[in-house]
């Protein structure tokens, strides 16, 4: 889950091993959760049925839906559509044929959280869709490549942006990721644009949520009457792919995995 662009309190960044092998494991039951709800999106689906699911999957595997109540979120997943950037509430919207859905999950298990997000096609959608779904998970990867001990966030940035606007799109800047650990949201923040100034250092041990959020149009986002949903100012689509890492010596070691 993306937070906003605000000063949050000094967490303790570097993890232990063990610390990291009890978030390896919520985050891959964030991955699973994520398998789970792609298999069943579909037309006809109703995203309080993805939001079901999920509450009942992640729950039967001894660990909370970490959104849900997270300062007041109603609901275990962000199912955002289309124009939906993020943090879209689930409820009775019926999926059509040809959209596209970004499912943000988040889990709680033993102390520690996981946080991860993918954007689905509902049946068949069009070579821009597509294209923006292959753009930003590229983007996210190439992010993820320069999480290497020694360097800074802004490597990782400016690699996310760099992808992204290479490939004709815009990436949201009012949303960055975060760091991660007993909390959903730690220090540090992470852009996915260059920031001037100083950068945050990366070390082995850090563990981030790293998420692009990209807009095939404008890069501006408004917020919905609801207080939570993120829609692209021009109503173009967006695209949200999100993954749980830890700092290593020769680039981010994805925890989100399978």
């Amino acid at each position: 889950m993306p937070q906003a662009i605000v000063k949050t309190r000094d967490w303790k960044i570097v993890k232990t091993e063990e610390e990291i092998e009890l978030m390896r494991a919520s985050s891959r039951l964030v991955a699973q959760t994520l398998e789970m709800l792609g298999k069943m999106i579909a037309p006809g689906v109703k995203t309080c049925d993805l939001d079901r699911a999920a509450e009942e999957f992640i729950r039967s595997n001894d660990a909370i839906p970490a959104f849900k109540g997270y300062r007041g979120f109603p609901a275990s997943i962000c199912t955002s559509v289309n124009s939906e950037v993020v943090h879209g509430i689930p409820g009775a919207r019926v999926l059509k044929e040809g959209e596209i859905i970004s499912i943000d999950v988040g889990v709680l298990k033993d102390g520690y959280c996981g946080d991860g997000a993918a954007t689905f096609p509902v049946g068949s959608i069009d070579e821009k869709a597509q294209r923006l779904l292959e753009v930003t998970k590229n983007a996210l990867m190439a992010g993820i490549a320069e999480a290497k001990d020694g360097n800074r966030v802004v490597d990782m940035s400016r690699a996310i942006q760099s992808v992204v606007e290479k490939g004709g799109f815009s990436v949201v800047t009012d949303l960055v990721g975060h760091g991660i650990g007993q909390q959903m949201h730690e220090e540090p923040q992470i852009p996915n644009f260059v920031v001037p100034g100083e950068s945050p250092l990366l070390r082995t041990g850090m563990t981030l949520a790293v998420e692009p959020m990209v807009n095939v149009g404008t890069a501006e986002v408004l917020i919905k009457a609801d207080g939570w949903t993120f829609v692209t100012k021009d109503g173009e689509l967006s695209a949200h792919f999100e993954h749980t890492i830890v700092v290593r010596q020769d680039g981010g070691e994805i925890l989100t995995r399978l």
